[in-house]
């Protein structure tokens, strides 16, 4: 069983801060986000956007991090999960975005140019959701899991082991104000070994 390491949220640093933030005690972060935030670039909808509330800590190969949360799902695109950055065009950002009526899990890998994986999980929606990454040499292997429930596994990605990179929780909010985001967990411990 890995080892965690709690990561303090005043160890972290926010790609842009969000509307509100509020420690509600040691173990729980509010924060709310920008209306208009989000994180995309190019493909299919020909846009750039770089407006993500992520909260960064150092995140190295042979590494992982966990966050868990919780939202009211009710905005069009409303997003939560664990965003890994090494820099504006070499992120991923993986967790839950409410879209169409629904909650999907899923991850958003970036390479220059944006794609997105995503399936529903609509039983979900009132869980406490964990989103798990683990930084391999050559890859990113992202888990999820909703209260104590098994690990699913989310998505192996290609991501370069020679870059530096941070990652942790973040949230954005693409049409609407409002959308605030408990987080209850933001641990480091050693990355998993193995795939399945």
């Amino acid at each position: 069983m890995p080892e965690f390491e709690s990561i303090p949220w005043s160890d972290g640093v926010w790609t842009h801060s969000p509307a509100a933030v509020s420690a509600t005690d040691a173990a729980h972060l509010r924060a709310t986000a920008v209306e208009g935030s989000d994180a995309w670039r190019h493909t299919a909808y020909g846009f750039v956007h770089d407006t993500e509330h992520a909260l960064l800590a150092p995140l190295a190969v042979g590494e992982a991090v966990d966050v868990s949360f919780r939202a009211p799902w009710s905005g069009q695109f409303d997003q939560a999960g664990v965003f890994v950055r090494a820099d504006d065009e070499h992120w991923v950002k993986a967790g839950v975005e409410y879209s169409d009526g629904h909650l999907g899990l899923g991850a958003v890998v970036t390479d220059i140019r944006s794609d997105w994986s995503v399936g529903y999980v609509d039983d979900w929606r009132d869980a406490e959701i964990t989103v798990r990454v683990s930084r391999w040499a050559d890859a990113l292997v992202v888990r999820a899991r909703a209260d104590d429930d098994p690990w699913r596994l989310v998505r192996v990605a290609p991501f370069d082991g020679e870059r530096p990179a941070s990652a942790g929780p973040f949230l954005a909010a693409p049409t609407r104000a409002g959308l605030t985001v408990t987080f209850a967990r933001w641990t480091r411990s050693p990355a998993d070994d193995a795939l399945h």
